[in-house]
């Protein structure tokens, strides 16, 4: 198709449906379309956009967060959907609607996981509401390892995924090592340019092929670690609160109004569990499926390799911060699953599953007794394995002081905010 524009002749790529009526993102598209993805963990997401720029897709997070894009959500979701899935849906269209992209040479990227969790419905959705919206021409890409659809202008290579996988490394690493500093540091904004700082030179050397083996990331582990707790700080007493909860919730600051900042705000110091945990509980979970019920023994094979791998990352990365007492970390992954023993199956594992639960522990253990549980309206899995959870951790762990806060189109940030500040309070009494 061709489309005059100020003047100019412009191809644009012709739209080609599979089967069931989806648009394909072609290798066509991929030289003019413009890719948006909804932001949610700032620096993980920051790193691995890079990987995919190296790669020659053109490709944009969206960083919105107006208060219109959740009635825009509202709109075209019905109001029964999950909070995520209307949060991000409403980013998409608010993005298609700004007049900042050429809706016939965009496409929106979405996580599809395969299983019963709204990531893997959310694609579906997304389709529908932009059928309402009058956007049918914009393709919608499925980001999955599972094969679940398949789009010949966009794969999944395996540098691709190694540079991901380590990207997911390296954000767990400035994000566990910058919310302590940030707490105590005495010239305020140090961490947040060392992140900076870093996000250039691991992005850098992906760009050279460098930094995603494993002897890298140990030697690049060490040089991180060491550019941090040079940072001058002034340690001083201060209430310790961890954050667990459905993922997007937990990490995106556009659906937990800003709960990091609020934190700091509240001369608190912030733990936020990494994502790698949560990637491990996921393939994990692949395995105990096979295990409990059978199953393709190839699958079987690969989630094992994949896990083992992760493993070796993960012994790598808390390997070196031991080498700092100065910085506190959580346990392995696989220390986490005695910890729910008596208190949940590890066969649960729709959402966050046993994890959430563990997860809670796992912060008591380490000094983060004062937790917030994020709980997005829509996500039963969280409700059950989180809020249900929450009396009978108590109950095991007496220090134990967490608060349940709900996120939704109708819930209001000052009473979200109250919740959290009685929590505090509790805390701080706890402390004196």
């Amino acid at each position: 198709m061709i489309q005059k524009e100020n003047g100019a002749r412009i191809t644009m790529a012709k739209i080609k449906r599979a089967k069931n009526g989806r648009i394909i993102f072609t290798k066509e598209m991929k030289r003019d379309y413009t890719i948006l993805v909804p932001d949610m963990l700032p620096i993980h997401f920051e790193i691995m956009k890079y990987v995919f720029l190296n790669e020659g897709y053109k490709i944009e997070l969206l960083r919105t967060a107006k208060p219109e894009i959740k009635q825009l959500g509202l709109r075209y979701v019905h109001n029964d959907t999950c909070y995520p899935a209307l949060l991000v849906i409403g980013q998409f269209l608010d993005a298609l609607e700004s007049g900042k992209y050429d809706v016939n040479r965009t496409a929106l990227l979405i996580m599809q996981t395969g299983g019963g969790c709204r990531a893997s419905n959310y694609i579906h959705l997304l389709r529908k509401a932009l059928e309402k919206a009058g956007y049918n021409q914009v393709p919608v890409i499925s980001f999955n390892l599972s094969g679940v659809e398949y789009n010949s202008g966009f794969s999944l290579t395996l540098p691709i995924i190694r540079k991901c996988t380590a990207g997911v490394i390296y954000g767990d690493l400035l994000m566990l090592l910058s919310n302590q500093v940030k707490a105590y540091e005495i010239h305020k904004g140090d961490a947040n340019r060392l992140i900076e700082q870093w996000v250039a030179r691991i992005t850098k050397q992906f760009q050279q092929s460098r930094g995603f083996a494993l002897k890298a990331m140990k030697e690049n582990f060490d040089r991180i670690i060491s550019s941090f707790a040079k940072i001058p700080m002034k340690k001083v007493p201060k209430v310790k609160v961890g954050v667990v909860g459905e993922i997007y919730v937990k990490y995106a600051s556009f659906a937990n109004n800003n709960l990091e900042e609020f934190l700091a705000e509240q001369d608190c110091e912030v733990m936020v569990p990494g994502l790698l945990g949560f990637l491990m509980f996921k393939v994990d979970a692949r395995i105990q499926d096979v295990k409990l019920y059978g199953g393709s023994k190839i699958k079987f094979a690969v989630a094992t390799f994949l896990l083992n791998y992760f493993k070796k990352v993960e012994k790598a990365f808390m390997e070196c911060v031991d080498k700092y007492p100065v910085f506190t970390q959580l346990s392995s992954y696989e220390a986490t699953k005695p910890l729910v023993d008596g208190l949940i199956g590890v066969g649960n594992r729709m959402g966050e599953g046993w994890f959430l639960p563990a997860e809670m522990i796992e912060l008591v253990n380490h000094g983060y007794e004062n937790i917030v549980c994020t709980q997005p309206f829509g996500c039963l899995p969280t409700h059950v394995c989180g809020k249900g959870m929450i009396h009978r951790i108590k109950e095991m762990y007496p220090r134990a002081n967490i608060v349940p806060i709900d996120y939704d189109p109708g819930a209001t940030k000052v009473n979200q905010e109250n919740r959290i500040k009685l929590m505090l309070s509790v805390a701080r009494e706890a402390m004196q």
